[in-house]
């Protein structure tokens, strides 16, 4: 299947189309794109309900749906509510908090969240939080999300994995917050482009019965 449908060979909503009409039985994809529409997700998620795996990676920050100029709340929106299988998910493209109150909402199944440049404010985080409650992994990177929404989560972040969040907006004092309010949980700093006494670079939060590592490298500071 050739999905380069215009004179760049730019992959964008048509082959995405393209592919849902094909593979009715699809589980899981992987679709790098250059330019994306509501609608052909929202297609998508119609045609292949047994989707397990959905992530999309719009290439390029907060691109919105290329043919309206809108956010892509939507067709997140429609998958989660439409592909009711669905573990895994990666998001990326212009998303207001009303794509991620979907997630929360809808994706009642959902253990693996990323995702990039993408987000309007901490209440976006707070709701998927709040709602998915299977939720295991969570991994979110060049997003708005502070220490508000950090802190939202401390209900939460006992029975996941891990929460990854590099280059958001959270601060050492909201880490060290989290820390006070969870010691048994793993919270670690990574420093690897020098000091910043504000902003967080990377985010590292995890449970181990193991307790704090003893191999880590001077880049990373465990509170």
């Amino acid at each position: 299947m050739d999905a380069r449908e215009d004179g760049n060979g730019c992959v964008s909503d048509e082959g995405l189309v393209a592919i849902s009409e094909g593979c009715p039985n699809l589980q899981s994809i992987l679709y790098f794109c250059q330019r994306m529409t509501n609608a052909a997700v929202v297609t998508m998620s119609k045609n292949c309900q047994n989707l397990t795996s959905f992530r999309l990676c719009i290439m390029g920050r907060h691109k919105p749906d290329h043919i309206t100029g809108k956010p892509m709340d939507e067709g997140f929106g429609a998958i989660v509510m439409n592909c009711k299988k669905l573990t895994r998910l990666a998001v990326s493209g212009l998303l207001t908090n009303k794509a991620f109150e979907y997630i929360g909402t809808y994706g009642e199944s959902l253990e693996t969240l990323s995702v990039a440049f993408a987000g309007e404010n901490d209440l976006g985080m707070k709701y998927v939080l709040d709602g998915c409650r299977r939720l295991r992994k969570l991994e979110i990177r060049d997003s708005p999300f502070g220490d508000t929404a950090l802190l939202s989560g401390l209900h939460r972040y006992e029975q996941m994995r891990f929460l990854w969040m590099s280059d958001c907006k959270v601060s050492i004092q909201g880490c060290m917050e989290l820390a006070r309010k969870m010691p048994w949980l793993n919270v670690e700093i990574i420093r690897e482009n020098g000091y910043d006494d504000r902003l967080v670079e990377k985010l590292y939060v995890y449970r181990s019965v193991a307790g704090p590592r003893k191999d880590m490298p001077p880049i990373v500071i465990t509170l």
